[in-house]
């Protein structure tokens, strides 16, 4: 897998307009930087609560199957990344008060266990799983790296 591109003109492009510049790159790169996906998908990333996870997640899947019945992988993708955003986000809450992982002076802060984020962070590693499953959104994957990088 090639390097993500961070220096690509994300803020002047359309990447529904132009699938091929996307890069799927690892984990959640590139999550706040890709329009129009960013602003169709942040507004309903939510993981509080595990009420507002759940809503969050179902919201977010549901996304997911409107760009699937799009053929819009790079919106599937996105959608994905931000299933698995909810989960490392709520799990770094869960670990650490404040979500803060790193002091200061960069030494490790104490560990915490926070059950309610750690409900949430379950809720959506559940939806993430699922996603990582789905042999239709993989086989779509492989053919954008193929074709694109």
């Amino acid at each position: 897998m090639k390097a993500f591109d961070y220096q690509q003109d994300f803020k002047n492009t359309d990447f529904r307009q132009h699938p091929d510049r996307y890069q799927v790159g690892r984990g959640e790169q590139g999550v706040l930087m890709v329009e129009p996906y960013k602003s169709e998908i942040l507004p309903h990333w939510r993981f509080k609560t595990p009420a507002m996870a759940e809503a969050s997640a179902q919201e977010i899947m549901r996304l997911f199957e409107e760009y699937r019945v799009a053929d819009d992988f790079v919106g599937m993708d996105m959608a994905r990344k931000f299933i698995q955003m909810g989960y490392t986000r709520a799990r770094r809450y869960a670990n650490h008060k404040g979500g803060k992982k790193y002091g200061p002076d960069g030494e490790l802060l104490p560990f915490s266990v926070n059950e309610e984020k750690a409900a949430s962070a379950a809720i959506f590693k559940g939806w993430w799983d699922k996603i990582r499953a789905d042999k239709d959104y993989l086989a779509r994957k492989k053919k954008h790296q193929a074709q694109y990088g």
